[in-house]
């Protein structure tokens, strides 16, 4: 690069313009859009929200259906586990949310628009809405400081709830990101979900006797499997078929020996079954074997014995 009459460039050449920060309308304006798209679409499936709408602790929307296909579906989803960030794990994690159609909404419309039923308000973006836990109305925010003010009832059902328990849909400030957090972190102390019912754990509830008993059906099979694999290896099973009843008497739960004298005997007969298939007989002879064999003795000599003659 040098003694050739080239030129070195330099950075004040090379980057015309310098990196810029987003203003503060280009901020609010990529907020809005996404607050737009929150409102409308559902986040796991990319559909249009349509009632019945769910809600999660954090105050997301999710279509219900997507949320039933989720927990039911055997397969994993890595994407829906990054967009709900572990907050739902069953039913109780969500509330159904109850919105009031607008009378413009007709059956024509890409998307539902929803209205408080106090105020006449649209719930939408730009707008503070909630719902209260846990009949899950949706209000806008002033309205629900009206109700809060006379005796923290809803309007629409009457169902008492705490200041605590007011969700808001969607939140973008950060103070209220972080009550929502704080709310959900006292409820899982509790041995409450987001929805006020108590959370299944497996201690003496009916989760826990029924996994208690799917274990010891589950010790049972192994424990027959390993009796079964015992007995055929010292191989005492007699010629009817049936096992030994002192091999099965050795095993001391009384539901184990059961099932294993049960699986021997299904074995033996299905070894029966396959010696008894034509197809099977076909591959032996059916002849005496302790009967001489006759001129079919020297098969694989006849005509190749040497004449007397030759030998001398």
């Amino acid at each position: 690069m040098g003694n050739d009459g080239g030129s070195i460039p330099t950075r004040r050449e090379l980057v015309k313009e310098a990196a810029r920060n987003p203003t503060t309308a280009q901020l609010k304006e990529t907020l809005h859009e996404r607050q737009q798209h929150a409102w409308k679409t559902d986040p796991i499936s990319n559909q249009p929200l349509a009632q019945p709408i769910v809600s999660d602790s954090c105050g997301n929307l999710y279509n219900k259906d997507t949320i039933l296909e989720f927990l039911t579906s055997p397969v994993p989803n890595p994407e829906a586990d990054r967009i709900t960030q572990g907050a739902i794990k069953s039913l109780k994690d969500v509330v159904e949310v109850k919105f009031e159609l607008a009378p413009e909404a007709t059956a024509a419309a890409k998307h539902e628009v929803w209205r408080c039923p106090v105020t006449g308000d649209e719930l939408g973006p730009g707008a503070r809405a909630v719902y209260l836990v846990p009949c899950g109305h949706a209000f806008s925010g002033t309205a629900v400081r009206e109700v809060m003010g006379m005796g923290g009832k809803c309007l629409s059902c009457e169902t008492g709830f705490a200041a605590e328990d007011v969700i808001t849909i969607l939140p973008t400030g950060e103070g209220e990101v972080a009550r929502l957090a704080l709310r959900s972190k006292v409820l899982r102390e509790k041995g409450l979900a987001h929805s006020l019912r108590k959370v299944s754990g497996g201690g003496g509830g009916g989760g826990g006797r029924k996994r208690k008993k799917r274990d010891e059906v589950l010790t049972g099979v192994t424990d027959a499997v390993t009796a079964v694999a015992a007995i055929k290896h010292t191989n005492i099973t007699p010629l009817n078929g049936t096992p030994e009843p002192d091999a099965v008497a050795s095993i001391n739960n009384a539901s184990t020996a059961s099932l294993t004298a049960k699986v021997l005997e299904e074995s033996e007969r299905a070894k029966r079954r396959k010696l008894q298939n034509q197809n099977v007989q076909s591959l032996f002879s059916s002849r005496d074997q302790s009967k001489p064999i006759g001129k079919s003795s020297d098969f694989m000599t006849r005509g190749y014995s040497v004449p007397s003659a030759a030998k001398r």
